[in-house]
């Protein structure tokens, strides 16, 4: 079971496989060319200009409170108008596994094996206000990325730039939730509730003509989300596949997660 479109009023145009559901943010939902074991198949993507919409961070250590939320409530509490996971966490449910800081908020400072570095609050003019960057690319180090920009959050590789799938083939499967950029420097929130290898997945999601040039994965199983809510279109949907404790597609509830990557408007793209 999981979490569908609910349609509160009609939808934007669509162009292609995309649906617009607010100005420079539009839906798309590709199949498989190769069918999973289990579910539909399919590979939802958000897409974002982030000019237009702003990278955030919401968890349970800016708010400075334990348990945690499911994706639909870290929307609601933040205002947030799109929610997916930020990455692996601890076992005190409050650490980001990897490096994490959000402007002034600094979450974990412990950078880790993983190579891959989202960044975005720029800290000058004329850099993108969004970008994957790969951590073995020349000239590229955490400090490097640290001078440029306010926000980080290191996760594992799933793309390395300009499009390489960089996991190995292995036997485990699971739902995936991942981060995503695109040839022109849009934010990707990917999602795949059928269980794939992620060299599979990487593959598929290079097969798909979206132009992604890096992605990094952020959770798998019932613990990945996504939920969009534009006040025109509402969308929730969560994993299940592929943990060490579940198997199997009987989820049918988002458990409270601690820590959400999610998108507002910004202050001069509001309508």
């Amino acid at each position: 079971m999981f979490f569908a479109f609910l349609l509160l009023t009609s939808p934007g145009s669509t162009h292609g496989p995309w649906q617009l559901l607010a100005p420079g943010m539009e839906l798309g939902t590709f199949a498989a060319s190769r069918p999973s074991s289990s579910g539909d198949s399919r590979i939802t993507v958000l897409r974002m200009d982030p000019a237009l919409w702003s990278l955030e961070f919401a968890g349970t250590s800016l708010d400075d409170e334990s348990g945690g939320r499911t994706a639909r409530q870290w929307s609601r509490a933040h205002h947030l108008t799109a929610v997916i996971n930020a990455g692996m966490y601890g076992t005190d449910r409050r650490t980001h596994v990897g490096y994490l800081r959000f402007r002034e908020h600094l979450n974990n400072d412990n950078v880790n094996a993983y190579k891959s570095v989202a960044a975005f609050d720029p800290r000058r003019d004329g850099l993108p206000h969004f970008r994957i960057f790969d951590l073995d690319s020349p000239g590229v180090s955490m400090e490097t990325i640290l001078q440029d920009y306010a926000s980080l959050v290191q996760n594992l590789r799933l793309i390395k730039r300009p499009g390489e799938n960089r996991w190995s083939q292995q036997k485990k499967m699971w739902s995936e939730a991942a981060l995503g950029e695109d040839e022109s420097g849009r934010i990707l929130f990917i999602f795949c509730r059928s269980p794939y290898t992620m060299h599979d997945l990487n593959n598929e999601l290079l097969r798909l003509g979206i132009g992604l040039v890096a992605a990094q994965h952020l959770e798998g199983g019932p613990q990945a989300q996504l939920f969009i809510d534009t006040g025109e279109v509402e969308f929730e949907i969560t994993g299940s596949h592929g943990t060490s404790s579940r198997e199997n597609d009987d989820v049918s509830v988002s458990w409270p997660i601690p820590n959400v990557l999610g998108v507002r408007p910004r202050v001069s793209a509001s309508r």
